[in-house]
């Protein structure tokens, strides 16, 4: 075992002191925070997102806040999706890009009003991203962060939940859509989101000194449908085709080759960054693509920290960006960036310590 040393770059969370009374066993890092991502029993924390209602830390889901007359602009300006029909209370699932149309971050953008805009952001550092663009266009807009922390409550009986604390208005939610809210005078935003395919809501806390007071509250309305502590879930993102923005992407991944080619929108102004990159890449078609690999033997393994190289017929394809054991399928799954010209049938090989590992390559999502 190993600790963690306390530091000024590493920011505990709102519900930091919540997630060590639950028994939070580790952590991993993001945005400078610290993510739980285990409570001790991986396979029960799995089977309760997918048949209940699992209660997240997901603090480090920091918000980039745009506000201003320009606010509007520089979403735009920052997304190649189109944002001209979004309206206030909606929220859009974005790439952002560079000029090079390089995928630098994949957040969910959250409109609060026609001059304030959330982006709330996989890990990395769009703050200095968004406010270079603004003060380079001259833009009159504040980028800055809010006090905002996501909580998420995920799994087929989160709605049961949610709806017990703020009434059933929230069961008329459409995906990524939200509303502002109380509870118990704790000023939050609901909205129908969350990185699972299990149905949830995210609760955004605007009062960091209430985290524990707002942890308790969810997890006590959460005791008739036996809610527990979880995380985001390595094991059912894989298996429901989710995307880890800086783990299964790198520094020259396109939205195209990562299955986000139908959040970009090739009509929207010159203006916005990476578009003229996006349609060179378009139309000459993406180079890679991301497909699901599935391992041969019905054992867990692991694969380490880096990526894996794939090969086929002695011939290097790409790599594998993620492994892990699927309770569901009873096999070791992973997603594969390989050359574009590969197709999901053919047979492949990874090594492992030594050891060569077969599999099939398949379309995502596995389930």
């Amino acid at each position: 075992m190993f600790g963690i040393s306390p530091s000024a770059r590493l920011r505990p969370s709102s519900y930091f002191a919540a997630t060590l009374a639950e028994g939070v066993q580790s952590f991993t890092t993001y945005n400078n925070m610290l993510l739980p991502t285990d409570y001790g029993h991986p396979e029960e924390e799995y089977w309760r997102l997918i048949n209940g209602v699992s209660q997240w830390d997901v603090a480090v889901q920091r918000q980039v806040q745009l506000q201003g007359p320009d606010a509007g602009a520089l979403a735009q300006m920052l997304t190649p999706r189109d944002l001209s029909g979004c309206v206030a209370g909606q929220g859009k699932y974005v790439a952002l890009c560079d000029h090079e149309g390089t995928l630098i971050n994949d957040p969910l953008l959250l409109k609060l009003d026609e001059n304030r805009y959330w982006l709330s952001i996989a890990d990395s550092n769009i703050w200095f991203w968004a406010r270079a663009v603004a003060a380079e266009r001259g833009l009159k807009v504040e980028v800055s962060e809010p006090d905002v922390s996501p909580m998420a409550v995920q799994g087929p009986k989160g709605e049961e939940v949610v709806a017990s604390i703020f009434g059933g208005w929230v069961r008329d939610l459409k995906y990524f859509w939200f509303r502002q809210s109380e509870i118990e005078g704790i000023p939050v935003i609901v909205a129908r989101s969350g990185w699972s395919k299990q149905g949830g809501f995210e609760i955004y806390l605007m009062d960091g000194t209430q985290g524990m007071r707002l942890w308790n509250l969810v997890k006590e309305a959460g005791q008739p449908w036996d809610i527990g502590p979880g995380g985001p879930n390595f094991a059912e993102r894989v298996e429901s085709g989710l995307l880890s923005f800086g783990g299964d992407t790198d520094a020259r991944t396109n939205p195209f080759e990562v299955r986000l080619g139908k959040y970009i929108d090739l009509g929207v102004a010159a203006k916005v960054i990476g578009i003229e990159a996006l349609r060179r890449i378009h139309a000459g078609g993406p180079k890679r693509q991301q497909l699901g690999l599935v391992l041969d033997g019905d054992q867990p393994t692991t694969l380490g920290f880096n990526w894996n190289e794939i090969h086929c017929d002695g011939h290097s394809i790409g790599h594998l960006t993620n492994c892990v054991w699927s309770w569901r399928l009873r096999r070791n799954i992973g997603f594969a960036l390989v050359a574009g010209t590969c197709r999901a049938g053919e047979r492949v090989e990874i090594t492992r310590e030594g050891q060569i590992i077969s599999g099939e390559l398949v379309e995502l999502p596995f389930l």
